[in-house]
């Protein structure tokens, strides 16, 4: 059996992958837990080492990834470099504080004994990422270096909608010197799957896409012998509050390109704005105008700003959402002769602003994945907007615009919110520096920072008696 990938915006076929048997997949992970017997006892420095020749391999491709990333999944070829940059730069930071994350962890304060204690951090041993196709390196990176580097061999499966992203994270670790069977690519049907995520020499996975796929793969696991651990970073639903202090010239520009930019297809894309109702008609008007400049088309052309979402279901599901709001009684704001290209029964959708939404709305509660977004005016008070904000099955992340007078409002806001980060003028971003997690649907687990590192460990104590 086989899996073929479709070009987003002519949807021809661009690349097929075979899948592997049972019996190569079990070899595979055979091979993957013999490996990491080895791997692990690799001092730290010098996984190090490989993980920067990795940056350097990595890095020498980047002028073949970005044509060949728009085939895969539709995103304006201009903006490509971009995503790796980014990648280049959290795998950097990640590098740069693996010695601290990795680190046992001294007791000394305990009692007054001289005995001797302190917890190591001890890789899992074999894990599986199972990763998205909408930022395929960026996600990727986030467990993937932080595993090898805790001395984890790692079984990749990419989404069959961005194959070759995941054979050219493998060629940049195979030219940085990475062993044999640490990081093996395998492209897997669902039931092959679901046969990894059971067999019990995989010790951990860590899955990204969406709610229905993370509780299939919560659910194999739970099914699976022993107790394995399982990682989920899912959907959002995520929401902007436009306070009455705002300043719009910079609010806007940067709320537009957090709802639309890859053409809203993030976990962490703005779908939802709350608007204090003295700032409401300035903003609508000014966000309006911003969003007809978007150029929709081919985005293999350098002068398209907004490329296809990833799939015909995709856009059909988008369409039948903001249909059904518009029936229910919300307002589309951007005419449909701006953007001709978007047509049923292709993979493009224009951008579109809603306004007369509320959360009776699907559209404001389920998350869309798409380049629109709802903008509500019934907001009076800081306390209104916190409880709008806060009505969602989500909780990924959440923004608060306002002025740098307020920023003592902003820290009594940000305690209130039930999400996973919440930015101060500021959205549709992650420092890797920072944890980056999710509550309720958002899913569970973390990445990034150092807390992205215990979560691909786990602990063992020592004592030593005096």
């Amino acid at each position: 059996m086989s899996q073929t990938t479709l070009i987003p915006h002519s949807q021809r076929p661009l690349v097929t992958r075979t899948y592997p048997s049972l019996e190569q997949l079990s070899d595979s992970i055979g091979k993957a837990r013999e490996a990491q017997r080895k791997w692990r006892r690799m001092p730290l420095e010098d996984r190090i080492v490989i993980g920067r020749k990795f940056m350097k391999e990595f890095q020498a491709q980047v002028p073949e990834i970005t044509l060949e990333l728009s085939n895969q999944m539709g995103r304006p070829v201009k903006f490509n470099h971009l995503e790796c940059k980014t990648m280049l730069a959290r795998a950097d930071h990640l590098l740069n504080i693996a010695p601290t994350a990795l680190k046992d962890v001294e007791i000394s304060d305990y009692d007054k004994s001289s005995n001797t204690r302190f917890i190591q951090r001890v890789p899992h041993g074999v894990i599986l990422v199972i990763a998205p196709w909408n930022y395929p390196f960026l996600v990727a990176i986030n467990s993937v270096l932080p595993a090898i580097l805790a001395g984890n061999t790692v079984i990749f499966k990419p989404s069959p909608q961005t194959p070759l992203t995941a054979e050219r994270l493998a060629a940049a670790w195979s030219r940085a010197g990475l062993p044999e069977d640490i990081f093996q690519v395998l492209h897997l049907s669902p039931d092959l799957t679901e046969k990894a995520i059971q067999d019990t020499r995989v010790n951990f996975v860590v899955f990204t896409g969406s709610v229905k796929g993370g509780k299939a793969v919560d659910n194999f696991a739970a099914r699976a012998e022993g107790f394995k651990g399982v990682a989920l970073e899912l959907g959002g639903k995520d929401p902007a509050y436009v306070r009455d202090d705002a300043d719009l010239n910079s609010t806007v520009p940067e709320l537009v390109d957090g709802a639309f930019f890859n053409s809203g297809q993030s976990c962490c894309s703005v779908e939802r704005i709350y608007v204090h109702e003295a700032q409401y008609d300035a903003f609508v008007q000014k966000f309006v105008e911003e969003t007809k400049q978007y150029k929709l088309g081919d985005p293999t052309d350098p002068t398209v700003t907004l490329g296809p979402v990833v799939s015909l279901a995709s856009a059909q599901r988008i369409r039948k959402q903001v249909a059904d709001a518009v029936a229910a009684g919300a307002k589309e704001l951007i005419p449909s002769t701006l953007f001709p290209t978007a047509k049923d029964g292709t993979a493009f959708v224009a951008p579109q602003v809603l306004v007369n939404v509320n959360h009776s709305m699907d559209f404001m509660k389920e998350e869309t994945f798409g380049p629109i977004v709802g903008i509500m005016k019934q907001v009076t008070s800081d306390l209104e907007a916190v409880e709008l904000m806060n009505d969602s099955p989500y909780g990924l992340t959440a923004s608060i615009w306002t002025g740098p007078q307020s920023k003592s409002v902003f820290n009594q806001l940000a305690s209130e919110i039930d999400t996973g980060t919440v930015f101060l003028n500021k959205c549709d971003s992650v420092d890797p520096s920072l944890a980056w997690t999710g509550v309720k649907d958002s899913g569970r687990g973390v990445s990034c920072s150092e807390f992205g590192f215990d979560q691909l460990t786990r602990p063992k104590s020592v004592f030593i008696k005096a």
